[in-house]
């Protein structure tokens, strides 16, 4: 896979699971907020469950995503951790996909240079 194809699957993937944590979060305040048997507490109790497992499911694909692109940019493990529970903070996700552009481009631009000068040198 383009590193830039990881890099957009990273950026959908970190998008959509912190607004489904938020979301999740929500819901929970909605479900323990209220009375029991009140039309919200019930609202609340059913989207817990649905956004709870759809954020699961949705995490898992985060999680091999944010791995193989920090793998790909040799990130050090410290920082692979805490990008890779980025989606388990609610916003943490949104921080980390900013931190994680940047360490993209970075790693662009060198390896850019790079290519660059490989090719000035084997037209020498």
């Amino acid at each position: 896979m383009k590193p830039s194809v990881l890099l957009a699957c990273y950026r959908v993937m970190a998008y959509v699971t912190a607004v489904l944590l938020i979301a999740l979060c929500v819901a929970v305040v909605l479900k323990y907020g209220w009375p029991d048997g009140s039309g919200i507490q019930r609202f609340g109790e059913t989207w817990t469950t649905t956004i709870g497992i759809a954020h699961g499911w949705l995490y898992m694909v985060y999680l091999l995503v944010a791995l193989f692109l920090t793998r790909l940019l040799r990130v050090q493990l410290g920082r692979m951790l805490l990008v890779l529970l980025a989606g388990t903070v609610p916003f943490g996700a949104f921080f980390a996909e900013r931190r994680v552009v940047r360490w993209y481009r970075d790693w662009a631009g060198r390896h850019q240079d790079g290519a660059a000068a490989d090719t000035r040198s084997a037209l020498s």
